[in-house]
């Protein structure tokens, strides 16, 4: 089975001190992971923030320059890239119930343009928001590796599993150094009070965010995709790839969050089957 990564060398973070300032452009600025990190991380970074309709959105003004511009217009978003080193693409249609003729401007063609556009720019580093729907085809009692094939269960899945062959292609081929996270349901920790539906998939803005930063710090690594989920107890998305490619440490947990689930200590509830239990190992009488 083919690797979901390809590194230059070992790879690395830059310091706090050494990503101070660093020019990162934000797609998709105004939307709801867009505009959380740049409010976490507007001071750390140097921010150019793209919107669809800058008046729609005036409290991102204050992490960073706001810039507008449509997807489907190339050179302007070449301009937008100039001078950038990291590209967070994060603007599409996010609805999996969408149709083809809505998806096809802004995830197909759209994402195209901005990676065209930040490999014309220079940029170092394009991170790229793909979507747990790119393998949402597989049973759910699976969990799903980052090295198995994609899977997607509706056609905004099949516009994400393009968004990732492309930017390996960009990576590999162009030079342009991508990192594909499979993002799954990204919310704040109170929503974990409502509906079970996300416990196998859910991320708090503070995992995700914090995941974001170090694909934008990580060092040496050319192509990879990551699974951006918390620290579940169950979860639907591998994420050892992210915890020992970028150093990913995440902190939450739906079990934990959730007060029913809390209530069933899942971590002293489930057996792990091994001497974690209790359970004697025959080795010990020859040893």
């Amino acid at each position: 089975m083919s690797l979901s990564f390809v590194t230059q060398s070992s790879a690395t973070l830059l310091s706090e001190r050494e990503c101070q300032g660093l020019p990162v452009l934000v797609t998709g600025a105004g939307g709801r992971i867009g505009s959380r990190f740049a409010e976490w991380y507007g001071a750390k970074y140097q921010m150019r923030l793209l919107v669809h309709h800058p008046d729609k959105h005036p409290e991102v003004a204050r992490y960073g320059e706001v810039v507008s511009g449509e997807l489907t217009d190339l050179e302007t978003l070449k301009s937008h890239c100039a001078g950038i080193d990291t590209v967070l693409h994060l603007a599409g249609d996010p609805d999996p119930g969408a149709a083809w003729e809505d998806l096809l401007p802004a995830n197909i063609v759209g994402t195209y343009h901005m990676m065209v556009a930040a490999k014309s720019a220079g940029c170092r580093r394009f991170i790229y928001a793909s979507s747990i729907h790119a393998v949402s085809g597989y049973p759910k009692n699976v969990q799903v590796k980052t090295a198995d094939p994609v899977n997607p269960g509706d056609l905004y899945g099949v516009t994400k599993c393009f968004g990732e062959a492309l930017g390996r292609y960009m990576a590999e081929q162009e030079g342009l150094s991508t990192i594909a996270l499979r993002i799954g349901a990204f919310a704040e920790p109170e929503s974990a009070e409502g509906s079970l539906s996300n416990m196998d998939g859910f991320i708090s803005q503070r995992d995700l965010c914090s995941l974001i930063d170090r694909c934008i710090r990580v060092r040496g690594l050319q192509f990879a995709i990551l699974h951006g989920l918390s620290d579940n107890f169950f979860n639907r998305l591998d994420i050892t790839d992210a915890r020992e490619l970028v150093g990913y440490h995440p902190e939450s947990d739906f079990t934990e969050i959730n007060s029913k689930l809390r209530a069933l200590d899942f971590d002293h509830a489930v057996r792990a089957h091994n001497q974690a239990d209790g359970q004697k190992s025959g080795i010990r009488e020859d040893i």
